[in-house]
């Protein structure tokens, strides 16, 4: 699935990924005013603004790109109603030639692993049939529980040929409480870079060409430490979230990518589907909701290889 990832980035020329990370805040009123009309304001009536969000954004965005990244929890918020528009928007991203990472961060003891990982990348048998869950082409893991937690993911990325981006170190401010804590057994590194070198072991077992299936999250935030992880995992992609509201820019972002111009791609969520609320952006309005995001996009595509161009 890496090779596929990069066919798509090579294509669009846009080492770029999309947070569909809906909340009804970001929702314009016409969109949820149309579906309280149709279903009430009730969960199913909130899934189905998400829905007609979303739809709109993918259409409007989709050739420019070559992958989202729908974050599950904000579909979860609105119960069975919302898994089920999670579905939809995953079905639809692949009807139209997206790369879906499914930013579920699993990870739990090995049985439980097992299941996540069936779930959201593999098939489970019923009766005589295998059927798909939500069949994600990369799902996020969280490794902190050991190799046990994430051998199973692994094990269904070979089987399935599909991938994981595994947590080393994250974008929110606090992730240096644990992930910076100094390892005395290995020097007084930091944690995240013994995470970071087990990624990169991990990563051995799962190969695609160049790169593995096995990649990491590394939050555009502080670049320093991706300057570190880019030379401790050469083989792995890295998903870099943090650009744009978080604070991350292009000039941030070199350190994360090879030589090659490949090994990494950059989330922006709601800087891209909530555009149309930024000054800058503001002359498309709620009712051009998805042009303002396809702005945005452009906009994040040449910061992007501005830096690059420039390193």
């Amino acid at each position: 699935m890496i090779d596929k990832l990069i066919q798509n980035i090579k294509r669009t020329g846009a080492p770029i990924v999309v947070g569909l990370d809906p909340m009804l805040k970001y929702i314009p009123e016409h969109l949820q005013k149309k579906a309280f009309a149709e279903y009430g304001e009730t969960l199913q009536g909130a899934a189905e603004a998400v829905w007609a969000f979303n739809k709109e954004i993918i259409d409007s965005i989709s050739d420019l790109i070559p992958a989202v990244k729908p974050q599950i929890a904000m579909y979860e918020q609105f119960g069975v109603e919302g898994l089920i528009v999670f579905k939809r928007t995953v079905e639809y991203c692949k009807q139209k030639g997206l790369i879906v990472i499914g930013d579920v961060k699993r990870g739990d003891i090995g049985s439980t692993s097992e299941a996540y990982a069936v779930g959201h990348l593999g098939s489970v048998q019923v009766g005589n049939s295998r059927c798909r869950g939500f069949d994600e082409d990369f799902i996020t893991v969280n490794p902190y529980l050991g190799s046990d937690g994430v051998k199973p993911f692994i094990k269904v990325c070979n089987e399935e040929k599909k991938g994981i981006f595994v947590l080393v170190k994250t974008s929110n401010p606090s992730s240096g409480e644990f992930q910076d804590r100094l390892v005395k057994e290995a020097a007084d590194r930091p944690l995240y870079e013994i995470v970071g070198e087990k990624v990169a072991q991990w990563g051995e077992d799962c190969m695609g060409g160049t790169y593995s299936n096995v990649g990491a999250v590394v939050g555009a935030t502080y670049p320093e430490q991706g300057k570190v992880l880019r030379k401790l995992m050469p083989k792995a992609f890295i998903l870099v979230p943090g650009y744009g509201a978080q604070g991350g820019k292009g000039a941030d972002l070199v350190h994360f990518f090879n030589e090659d111009g490949l090994g990494a791609i950059v989330n922006s969520s709601r800087g891209i589907i909530a555009a149309y609320k930024q000054a800058e952006y503001a002359e498309y309005g709620a009712e051009r909701f998805a042009e303002a995001s396809r702005a945005a996009v452009l906009a994040m595509k040449k910061d992007i290889a501005e830096a690059l161009q420039n390193r």
